[in-house]
């Protein structure tokens, strides 16, 4: 066959039904995540959540790809899989530390910020294959962002008014 194609057409160490099976749980956990945010009309919401999710996963399946790349198993290269959760924590803090503002003394944005950095810690646990922690970390989430709201509105810790109009 010709080399192009070859390389074009090479086996993935994972079988493709694993990495598909990886992706669709990141992507279910993202939207979850997202849509607790979309309800509340925060500044990232459902679309931007998945994105994170799904891209930390690919990452992340990136990554496991790459250490069995014969392309890379010479002596001379050293494969260092962990510098992708470094990267992708790097990545998605600065992405995060954009939703978040000061405002007339206030400061906005910090739950959607982590909310974010989240969504990669959950995509980057499926992308790995540890679907078990990230359907996990998805159920605490959605507890603390839905449990502790109505625990703050119910004991005057944020008025619901002000709730409405914070964009945490």
């Amino acid at each position: 066959m010709d080399p192009v194609i070859d390389d074009f057409m090479h086996e993935t160490y994972l079988p493709i039904s694993v990495i598909a099976l990886r992706l669709l749980i990141a992507l279910i956990c993202g939207a979850i995540v997202g849509f607790e945010r979309e309800w509340h009309r925060r500044s990232a919401g459902l679309r931007t959540h998945i994105l994170i999710c799904l891209s930390a996963a690919a990452l992340s399946i990136a990554a496991i790809e790459i250490t069995h790349l014969s392309t890379f198993g010479s002596d001379e290269i050293r494969i260092d899989p962990l510098r992708i959760i470094e990267s992708l924590t790097s990545g998605v803090a600065f992405l995060a530390a954009g939703t978040i503002v000061f405002s007339r003394g206030e400061v906005h944005g910090l739950t959607t910020g982590a909310g974010m950095w989240l969504a990669g810690s959950i995509g980057l646990a499926a992308g790995l294959g540890f679907w078990q922690v990230a359907l996990l970390v998805t159920f605490f989430a959605m507890t603390v962002l839905w449990l502790l709201r109505r625990l703050e509105a119910r004991f005057g810790l944020r008025s619901p008014d002000n709730e409405e109009n914070s964009r945490d």
